[in-house]
């Protein structure tokens, strides 16, 4: 289930301090420099590793976080910062806290730890001055009613890393302890070890924009000073707001990883045909399939994401069929010729892009969402023609959400075939081919032919025929 599109611009609240918690004694540093904005990324960091709570919903602007809503637009981008490091480097922050620490914090200690991790994000992570981050860090822990009697805890263990710092961080690992190891050993047990730790390095860096194109993508890398990447994909080379960038307001592209584009491609031909988008939430594939001549139908359970693949839809000037319906019960009006099916998974391909997921997840949530996606494979494949292609994908790098799903399909369905990826699927991406013909990226894979760019989000892709 891929996560990124881009799109439209969102109605912002007017800026304004956010109340205080309960039990905290905010009086003159509410409106303290940085202070406000340090307090909402302890905040959202717990809520996200302690209630498993999604980062995309906590920083939403309409619905997330009331702190972070109400924060000005530059102190919303220092907290995202500051919780995206935290996140990217948790490993790591606690193997230090480990070294820094006699024993363990007590748990019901009100906002301790993450305000500790919040601190070290800031001095080892980001351009910020130690004296403003450890400062900071003290204040909220003595604002905070649980956390104030560790309040001089907090002021030492932050002074004696930035006196400490070459040796509190020597001969650390930080792409195996910033890995849970339920991940690390499933990456270890399907790709090899080498390559389960050059997945776990890509995901230290954040990912590059991509953009797809609706015509003439050679054209608008030059437009919008990118490089072509993929299958007719360009990536920005550097930061840009998005809805300000030449071509967003006439519809001309979409935001959209290079890797979550290849699987509608590999359709292929499909103008006039009816296609349907399934899952099709956020919208990206629904607006390729539509940009290729495609009779669209797009069905996704939530119409509050539907609304945004709508909004995309009328920006680009392109049309499809809006059904907002749970697959396990829908029944379409009529076969199609082509069925695009971006399961819902385990996104542990996208991790460069939600750093939460790997703190969030749990292997048997793994478990739960290959069950369902078998039962919406079996049910897609019966709204087929015959001799109609279905593609299967997942933004997942666990096996049991992609070859896994396939082989047992193929084992149990004789009236399926496999119709191989090609290189010209994908552009001349051979890396991303499996020695099965899947579409196999990850992180680390060339997003370029020649490989001077590097980078994907980890999918998975099979294109099957109905016989």
């Amino acid at each position: 289930m891929a996560r990124p599109t881009g799109g439209t611009r969102r109605p912002q609240t007017r800026p304004q301090q956010p109340k205080a918690s309960q039990g905290d004694d905010l009086p003159g540093l509410a409106g303290k420099p940085g202070f406000a904005a340090r307090k909402v990324a302890a905040d959202i960091l717990g809520n996200v590793v302690h209630k498993r709570h999604a980062i995309d919903a906590e920083l939403d602007l309409t619905s997330g976080h009331s702190g972070f809503r109400a924060l000005a637009p530059n102190d919303r981008a220092l907290v995202r910062a500051i919780v995206g490091g935290s996140l990217r480097h948790r490993g790591e922050i606690a193997a230090i806290l480990d070294r820094l620490l006699d024993r363990k914090i007590p748990e019901k200690t009100g906002r301790v730890v993450d305000i500790l991790h919040i601190a070290i994000t800031q001095m080892l992570y980001l351009d910020i001055p130690d004296s403003a981050a450890v400062n900071l860090a003290v204040d909220h822990a003595g604002a905070d009613r649980r956390a104030k009697p560790y309040k001089g805890l907090v002021n030492g263990v932050l002074r004696r890393l930035g006196r400490e710092r070459d040796e509190m961080t020597a001969d650390l690992d930080g792409v195996r302890l910033n890995t849970p190891d339920w991940l690390f050993e499933s990456w270890t047990e399907t790709y090899g070890a080498e390559t389960a730790r050059a997945i776990a390095e890509a995901h230290s860096k954040e990912a590059a924009v991509d953009l797809s194109i609706k015509d003439d993508a050679a054209g608008w890398a030059t437009r919008v000073g990118g490089t072509l990447v993929g299958n007719r994909s360009v990536r920005l080379g550097e930061k840009a707001i998005i809805d300000q960038l030449d071509g967003y307001a006439e519809g001309a592209w979409w935001v959209q990883d290079a890797a979550a584009a290849l699987p509608a491609r590999l359709l292929g031909d499909i103008a006039g045909k009816s296609v349907a988008d399934l899952c099709a939430a956020p919208g990206g594939k629904t607006l390729q399939l539509a940009a290729a001549g495609a009779k669209v139908t797009a069905v996704d359970i939530s119409r509050s994401r539907l609304k945004r693949v709508s909004d995309n839809l009328a920006r680009t000037g392109m049309t499809a069929e809006i059904v907002a319906a749970d697959l396990k019960t829908w029944e379409p009006k009529a076969p199609f010729d082509a069925i695009l099916l971006d399961a819902p998974c385990g996104a542990t391909g996208t991790i460069r892009r939600h750093p939460d997921l790997p703190w969030i997840k749990q292997a048997y949530d793994i478990g739960k969402l290959a069950e369902i996606q078998t039962e919406l494979l079996d049910r897609a494949l019966t709204w087929l023609k015959p001799g109609g292609l279905l593609v299967y994908c997942t933004c997942s790098l666990q096996p049991e959400e992609g070859e896994a799903q396939i082989a047992a399909l193929l084992e149990r369905n004789p009236a399926v075939s496999l119709e191989p990826v090609t290189a010209e699927d994908l552009g001349g991406l051979t890396t991303s081919i499996s020695p099965e013909g899947y579409l196999r990226s990850l992180p680390h894979h060339p997003a370029t032919a020649d490989g001077s760019l590097t980078g994907l989000d980890g999918f998975f892709a099979a294109r099957l025929r109905k016989n």
